[in-house]
């Protein structure tokens, strides 16, 4: 088995106050953020998964949240000076924060872009007002608008806008306008996704009125026939981008590379081929996940009495088909049927039955690519009932 190509994903768990459709590990900030220990936190916990590097150089970084941009341009100046003497970057290494288009956090973009931070991500969700009110975003429409030229402004030539559809009483003309008002805007990347109810939310106690179904199908139809027009290639289930601007840190996930993860809730997976399992019923691919809360990361820090890890499973044998797959098949290319046997160093046999069954019922397709690999893709209806597809490998 090869050590597939690792990244980094960075976790700051704060928000100006927790959106009601949100079920991410983020908490209200309180009036001051301790960003200095924090950060110091966050390079003891990379620290103690340096034994997972094994030698690998770090291809991307992504710092999500939370609300990144809550943190000051010197604490990521500490930041990635400290991951820097610990674990090598590649050259031309992708490094994303994500960032909320308040204007109190985007004049810090330019300070942002000059330690090397070199693309955004930017959570609008909407440019209708009362939408954003809906959804319990802390920004307007204008101000989405004047933080995007800003960043802009600051050097930003590759930034993702994060789009939400079937909000509260949408109509597809309004969905349409949010997709137009983005374009225009000339962003490298979107990311435009159904708006989905989920357990240990605000809206999953108190649900708002949603478009009906038939709506929710003219919206998806609709808008990905604007962005193609612009375009904006869909190379995975929600994701849109222009040639060659697709975003290497989520390939890396949906390709089933590894990824640790630092910082409060931060989830990781790692292949570890020194310490491997001696069962012969788990694999070398890992989960990791670690401490929740914030207070409790922060107590971990320096204290040998306490981990910053607080959970890690094996794979076992039996799941790794479906976990290869659960990522592999939301890109739209699909994947190198070699790749299966590099990412999990498992015989295609594991997984070919439940392959031949897809296809027979027209939910995935084989293509013959020039190397002479075989690439499995799902097809158009496939694309429609991935679940169905997974269930094939339960």
């Amino acid at each position: 088995m090869k050590l597939p190509p690792l990244s980094l994903y960075i976790h700051v768990p704060w928000c100006v106050r927790k959106c009601p459709y949100c079920d991410f590990n983020s908490h209200k900030a309180e009036e001051h953020i301790p960003e200095t220990e924090y950060v110091q936190a966050l390079l003891d916990d990379l620290e103690a998964d340096l034994p997972w590097v094994q030698g690998r150089e770090i291809q991307t970084i992504f710092i999500g949240g939370g609300t990144p941009s809550l943190l000051s341009v010197e604490a990521y100046k500490n930041l990635l000076a400290g991951l820097q003497e610990k674990v090598t970057f590649v050259k031309d290494i992708e490094i994303t924060m994500e960032a909320n288009p308040g204007t109190f956090e985007a004049v810090k973009f330019s300070g942002y872009r000059k330690l090397g931070i070199n693309r955004l991500s930017i959570g609008v969700q909407s440019f209708a007002d009362h939408q954003l009110k809906h959804l319990g975003r802390i920004h307007d429409g204008q101000q989405a608008i004047a933080a995007i030229k800003m960043a802009k402004e600051a050097g930003f030539d590759n930034f993702n806008i994060d789009l939400m559809h079937g909000l509260p009483d949408q109509s597809q003309a309004q969905a349409l306008a949010d997709i137009q008002q983005a374009i225009d805007l000339g962003p490298t990347h979107m990311s435009w996704y159904q708006l989905t109810i989920e357990p240990n939310t605000e809206f999953f106690k108190r649900p708002p009125v949603l478009p009906e179904d038939e709506t929710l199908w003219d919206i998806q139809e609709a808008g990905q026939e604007l962005l193609a027009k612009h375009g904006f290639v869909q190379y995975e289930v929600s994701a849109y981008a222009q040639q060659d601007k697709q975003a290497t840190h989520n390939l890396n996930y949906w390709q089933f590379g590894d990824y640790l993860g630092i910082g409060a809730g931060a989830h990781g997976k790692v292949t570890d081929l020194v310490n491997a399992p001696e069962s012969l019923t788990a694999s070398p691919v890992f989960r990791t996940w670690k401490t929740r809360a914030p207070k409790d990361f922060l107590n971990a820090a320096g204290n040998s009495s306490k981990s910053f890890l607080a959970g890690k499973e094996s794979i076992q044998n039996e799941d790794i088909g479906l976990e290869f797959l659960m990522n592999a098949l939301r890109l739209q290319q699909g994947f190198d049927l070699n790749l299966f046997e590099q990412r999990t160093g498992y015989p295609l046999s594991t997984i070919a039955s439940g392959i031949d069954t897809a296809i027979e019922k027209g939910l995935l397709e084989k293509h013959l690519l020039k190397d002479g690999y075989e690439q499995i893709k799902t097809s158009a209806k496939g694309s429609l009932f991935l679940n169905e597809i997974l269930a094939l490998f339960m």
